[in-house]
């Protein structure tokens, strides 16, 4: 299959509701050649990232839209302007081979007009876009929607939240402490040639220059280093842990954060970690295989305690809650094609309910880290002051952070060039059971 067949595919699996490009892409790249896999991915991703764009464009060129049964031609033609407008790719070579893929798509009546806009893109395409400018969909490249929350929310920082999306994300590694120091671990990165930097933050974290495969890495095998972004690795630290304390990860998927806490403190007496679908756990029981460590996991629904609880308060909760991943979008640029505005209420409930859950089973004294990778006050300080409201055992603690904002509850951070994502970080103590026992 070529790289820009299995590139549609993906999208239009994507535009149809069906999938994200997590779960899409990877079953069209098993059907393309080891040496095409990187530029499908580009294709793929590039498209997403800039869909809201493109697809104005498109709009101006089309006499009419295409029908829902045809999204993989809509994709297609997305995937031609991408690589018109935003890659090196030659436009004759860009234009012939995505037409051409009409044939695999069994659409042979439609060469004839992807070929036809396409040219029309490649001959009027930059004048169009310099006109849509104006729309601050098209100069951000962000669902209208979210655009205008984002403006709402930040009026300083939303224009530089936009840009840092639309950027490729670093590669930012977590070295264990088990093995290594940060330093160690740069020294052995300089050995093999690899450019890299500490993290400003995170005491464990790594920037490397350029992306590279993990295989690469000096003993990634052996579980030196992971790779997780900075934000996320701060966590560990903020949660105060101490040797034998029963821990809880809630939502722990993919498992980046469960290993950190083990890495970080190892003598930890129980760590249980939870997650809705066991085939996601799959993901956590490799990191830790990887990585030498060990925790129990359980498949439920962090709602229904009866389900994963034996009743035993933990002294530390990390809630990783379920969020719109607003502040990852340069790393899942689909989310602009699949996330949607009254998606963001229902997401705060279930934010809500799974607090509600957790608290009840945190020992009075314990600390409850809430984070999410979200930059929408509603799923972040809105829910965590709706918590304390109806919460009288709970009262707030400070954050020691310097990155991000402060908010009226907890701390925003927002994606950096080349450096964290978009995180939130709110930390609550347990200073009284339920009815002030």
């Amino acid at each position: 299959m070529t790289p820009r067949l299995a590139a549609a595919r993906a999208l239009a699996a994507v535009l149809n509701g069906k999938a994200s490009l997590n779960s899409a892409l990877p079953i069209q790249l098993e059907r393309v050649e080891a040496r095409d896999r990187g530029l499908t991915q580009e294709l793929a991703f590039g498209t997403a990232r800039w869909e809201p764009r493109l697809a104005l464009l498109a709009q101006q060129l089309l006499q009419k839209p295409f029908k829902a049964a045809d999204a993989d031609l809509y994709a297609l033609l997305l995937l031609g302007l991408y690589q018109l407008f935003y890659t090196r790719i030659p436009a004759h070579a860009a234009i012939a081979e995505t037409v051409g893929c009409a044939d695999a798509l069994k659409k042979t009546w439609a060469k004839g007009l992807l070929n036809a806009v396409l040219r029309g893109a490649q001959r009027e395409g930059e004048a169009l876009l310099a006109n849509l400018e104006r729309d601050p969909v098209v100069r951000t490249a962000h669902p209208r929607w979210l655009q205008k929350a984002l403006k709402a929310a930040w009026p300083e920082q939303w224009e530089a939240v936009c840009a840092a999306n639309n950027e490729h994300p670093p590669m930012t590694l977590r070295v264990n402490r088990r093995h290594h120091s940060r330093d160690a671990y740069l020294a052995l990165l300089a050995d093999a040639g690899i450019a890299a930097s500490a993290c400003q933050f995170s005491t464990d974290g790594i920037t490397l220059a350029n992306a590279l495969d993990v295989n690469g890495l000096p003993g990634f095998a052996e579980g030196w280093v992971s790779v997780q972004d900075e934000a996320a690795q701060l966590a560990a630290s903020l949660l105060e842990l101490k040797p034998g304390q029963r821990v809880l990860d809630a939502c722990c998927a993919p498992g980046g954060k469960t290993c950190h806490l083990l890495e970080h403190t190892p003598a930890l007496g129980y760590v249980l970690g939870i997650d809705l679908e066991a085939k996601r756990l799959q993901r956590v029981e490799q990191n830790l295989a990887r990585l030498g460590l060990s925790a129990e996991l359980r498949a439920a629904d962090g709602r229904d305690t009866a389900a994963w609880w034996d009743g035993v308060p933990f002294q530390r909760i990390l809630l990783d809650a379920p969020c719109s991943a607003t502040g990852v979008i340069r790393r899942h640029p689909d989310i602009k094609l699949t996330r949607q505005a009254d998606d963001i209420p229902a997401l705060a409930s279930l934010q809500g309910e799974l607090l509600d859950a957790m608290w009840g089973a945190l020992e009075v004294g314990g600390i409850l880290l809430y984070a999410t990778c979200s930059v929408l006050p509603m799923e972040n300080s809105d829910t965590i002051g709706a918590f304390l409201s109806r919460t009288p055992g709970a009262r707030e603690l400070d954050l020691p952070l310097v990155a991000g904002v402060r908010q009226p509850h907890g701390r925003q951070l927002f994606p950096q060039s080349g450096q964290h994502d978009g995180f939130y970080y709110a930390k609550l103590m347990k200073i009284a059971a339920a009815g002030g026992r």
